[in-house]
């Protein structure tokens, strides 16, 4: 079985995003990352995104508010930064405190700047198969990786496990936007053992700690693990997929740690460049 790191991922989109870079004139983009209260992934997430973009030559700026802050002087506070003709691209760490009415600040991010595809516009693009969307970043992280190992996906019967807007339901367009055959496993669904047992790819994004086991895998599948958990008898991170239980049934895999999960930030990066390019800021020398 060959383990897919995204470490290795991530260098090569990065190495391609710094080239990018090379000739540009004034500054570079940059990123506004969001986030109310002091919640540990939140911040994890948010220190890894810094740290890729300083790595890249990009800039960023962080933007925290307590978490007990009211809607309206958050969304406030977010319309200046929504509005700020500096600022290129969003990130809105999420789920917000209750006292914030998230759909509404979902609604009022500016499409062009939302890079981790959670508008109405970009959803509907997404779904549309406009190319000028952003899909939300953890989904098109999957695709990256799949196409690093090589992967061909015309034709493929690829599950996804999970059916949230975060992951499964994204996920399941970019798959079927590359000409797969998806089918979408979720709680209620009959079986799922069986579904996924006849896939060339299975991608875990059930929230479920070692859910899939070797029982869901057919030999020579392809796994992708999108889980991360933290299980307190082993004191580790692990994933959706009980990776030790699969032996040498899978042709591919990827890792929790250092699978997936290394690649959303270079697909957070990418994005910026993106948004800088279609809105006219980034001019190259």
């Amino acid at each position: 079985m060959r383990l897919i790191r995204g470490a290795e991922v991530a260098e090569v989109m990065n190495s391609w995003m710094r080239n990018e870079l090379a000739g540009l004139e004034g500054e570079s983009p940059k990123l506004a990352i969001v986030r109310v209260g002091e919640n540990p992934d939140d911040v994890s997430y948010e220190r890894g995104a810094v740290k890729r973009m300083e790595k890249i030559g990009l800039r960023c700026e962080c933007d925290t508010f307590p978490g007990d802050i009211s809607d309206e002087k958050f969304r406030e506070a977010f319309a200046k930064i929504n509005a700020d003709e500096d600022v290129t691209g969003i990130l809105l760490l999420r789920p917000l405190p209750p006292q914030i009415d998230e759909n509404a600040v979902i609604r009022e991010i500016s499409p062009e700047k939302d890079l981790d595809g959670i508008s109405p516009v970009n959803m509907a693009k997404l779904y549309m198969g406009d190319d000028t969307c952003f899909a939300p970043c953890t989904a098109e992280a999957v695709i990256e990786v799949l196409d690093y190992a090589g992967v061909r996906l015309q034709g493929k019967n690829a599950v996804v496990i999970g059916r949230s807007l975060v992951v499964g339901k994204p996920l399941a367009q970019l798959l079927m936007q590359r000409n797969a055959t998806v089918t979408v496993v979720h709680t209620r669904t009959a079986d799922p053992e069986k579904i996924c047992a006849q896939a060339d790819i299975v991608i875990a994004a059930a929230g479920k700690a070692r859910l899939v086991d070797a029982s869901y895998i057919k030999p020579g599948a392809v796994v992708i693990d999108v889980g991360i958990h933290f299980d307190p008898e082993t004191q580790k991170l692990c994933g959706d997929v009980n990776l030790e239980s699969l032996g040498d049934l899978p042709s591919a895999a990827t890792p929790v740690p250092g699978g997936v999960g290394s690649v959303t930030t270079s697909v957070l990066a990418s994005h910026l460049i993106r948004a800088a390019k279609q809105s006219g800021k980034m001019k190259m020398e």
